[in-house]
């Protein structure tokens, strides 16, 4: 079982920078995609960032010119550069894999607090 270790999270002031990271366990044949997804209590999950194994990559309207993601091929890590921080921001960010034959991973989620 392929398991998907995500770091970074925490506490910041608005206009402030976090960095995220998510590391596969293992090697993963048919790699599609990673991306970022979060989550707020009471709500679904929402996409924030995704790129494809060919580095095509794809953010929601909120995020856009503050956030960037990028990956390292090599080590199946993926990461989410987040800067300018909103409060609504505030939530769980969860790390997801996408391979082919319907494989679908998801990370453990970790915290991001923006403060006001």
């Amino acid at each position: 079982q392929v398991q998907l270790m995500e770091s970074g999270g925490g506490l910041v002031q608005a206009g402030g920078s976090l960095r995220l990271s998510c590391a596969a366990s293992r090697s993963i044949f048919g790699i599609i995609s990673m991306g970022w997804y979060r989550q707020v209590p009471g709500k679904q999950r929402d996409a924030v960032a995704t790129i494809t194994s060919g580095g095509t990559t794809n953010y929601a309207d909120s995020v856009k010119g503050r956030f960037t993601i990028s990956r390292d091929n090599a080590n199946i890590t993926v990461y989410l550069q987040l800067n300018s921080l909103k409060p609504e921001d505030t939530a769980v960010y969860y790390c997801n894999l996408k391979a082919i034959a319907g494989r679908n991973y998801w990370g453990q989620g970790t915290q991001v607090t923006v403060s006001s």
